[in-house]
């Protein structure tokens, strides 16, 4: 058997701009403009953000009804009578329970709020997009 000689494998090299750097137009009209334009599909826009912040809005008020507004009810059980336990509730443990339903109810909006600009914005003027140099 004769010992063929075999060559190192072929490099090759390619040049040109990165795949994610390139800019390309966008397959459809960006939803910024159909809100700025106003037109029906923008309005769809607006009108789905109003109603997931008005949703927001709805359960954070059940919430704080339900919790807050059952404790009159709870008073007037029989053995609760007004005592300190009453002042305590009324005075220490109702203030945390509303910033609890208000932090939850900031924190939805906010994350309303960035769904629908994700969601209205160019990837490519997204924030966290980096820019070629």
């Amino acid at each position: 058997m004769a010992e063929e000689q075999q060559s190192p494998p072929r490099r090759e090299i390619v040049t040109g701009v990165p795949r994610g750097t390139r800019r390309r137009p966008p397959a459809h009209t960006p939803a910024r403009s159909e809100i700025s334009e106003q037109t029906t599909l923008g309005a769809t826009y607006v009108r789905a953000l109003m109603r997931s912040q008005l949703r927001a809005g709805l359960w954070a008020l059940g919430a704080l009804a339900l919790l807050v507004g059952a404790l009159p009810l709870v008073f007037v059980l029989p053995g609760t009578g007004s005592g300190p336990l009453v002042w305590v509730a009324l005075g220490l443990l109702v203030y945390p329970v509303m910033w609890l339903i208000a932090r939850w109810y900031v924190t939805r909006a906010e994350r309303n709020e960035a769904d629908f600009t994700g969601l209205v914005t160019d990837p490519a003027e997204a924030p966290g997009a980096q820019r070629p140099a």
